[in-house]
């Protein structure tokens, strides 16, 4: 678990210091914790965590409310904390795209464990939907395939299965353009309303990634008014 990331999100601060103790004890290294929902969409933008702890009563919004707005940005595993064990929240919590929920009082062991299994469950399923075939290779950066790693200047690079399953689609269809509805629809598998924000977060953390220079991106462009396409590497001349 050295380089899995949680981010805990909880306005008890003694519990998000007990939690973080835990995981850390545990071999979990990244662990960071905010106290509102507005917090925690807003730290998805520079942190990518492999689990999300959520707790249902925060102080500016419903962790369900919270949870559907995260659910537009990644597709980590969330698990819900909450003094609340009403059949319905659990339903309401697994409906809008919650893994697991876990009632208050809990013993700290019970939440490690559960996401650890969430964690477990996560990285077979990638290992378990990547094709068995060779690779992807831009040069600079390639796509190994079968192990779903992005390898940058040779160096492995962590790539959250969003924005995997993002690339590995760009880099399959190179030099061809792509408006944000054909990307959210093809990627998300999910009718495009409208909101391109989702498109363009992922886009950035991409370049962020695999770019040289992410601010003047030499592979995955966009071209003005049309959309994204991710340039083939060019052939040297005989």
């Amino acid at each position: 678990m050295d380089n899995m990331s949680v981010l805990l999100v909880d306005d008890e601060q003694g519990l998000c210091d007990m939690l973080t103790s835990v995981l850390k004890k545990e071999g979990f290294r990244h662990i960071r914790s905010v106290g509102t929902g507005q917090e925690a969409v807003r730290i998805l933008s520079e942190f990518n965590p492999d689990v999300i702890i959520l707790d249902v009563m925060l102080p500016d919004e419903d962790g369900f409310e919270v949870c559907r707005k995260i659910r537009k940005l990644t597709e980590t595993p969330i698990l819900f904390l909450t003094a609340r064990d009403a059949d319905l929240d659990k339903l309401m919590g697994f409906g809008i795209g919650g893994d697991d929920y876990i009632t208050k009082p809990f013993n700290p062991l019970e939440v490690v464990a559960r996401t650890k299994a969430r964690l477990k469950y996560k990285i077979q399923r990638k290992q378990e939907v990547q094709p068995r075939l060779a690779s992807l290779d831009f040069g600079y950066f390639r796509l190994d395939l079968a192990a779903g790693e992005l390898i940058v200047d040779g160096k492995q690079v962590e790539c959250p299965a969003r924005e995997w399953e993002l690339l590995v689609f760009l880099c399959r269809h190179p030099n061809r353009i792509f408006s944000t509805r054909q990307l959210y629809e093809s990627v998300w598998q999910e009718s495009y309303l409208g909101d391109e924000k989702t498109v363009v977060i992922h886009i950035f953390r991409l370049r962020k990634r695999l770019e040289p220079d992410p601010g003047n991106p030499r592979f995955l462009v966009n071209v003005r008014g049309l959309g994204y396409k991710m340039l083939a590497p060019r052939k040297e001349q005989e």
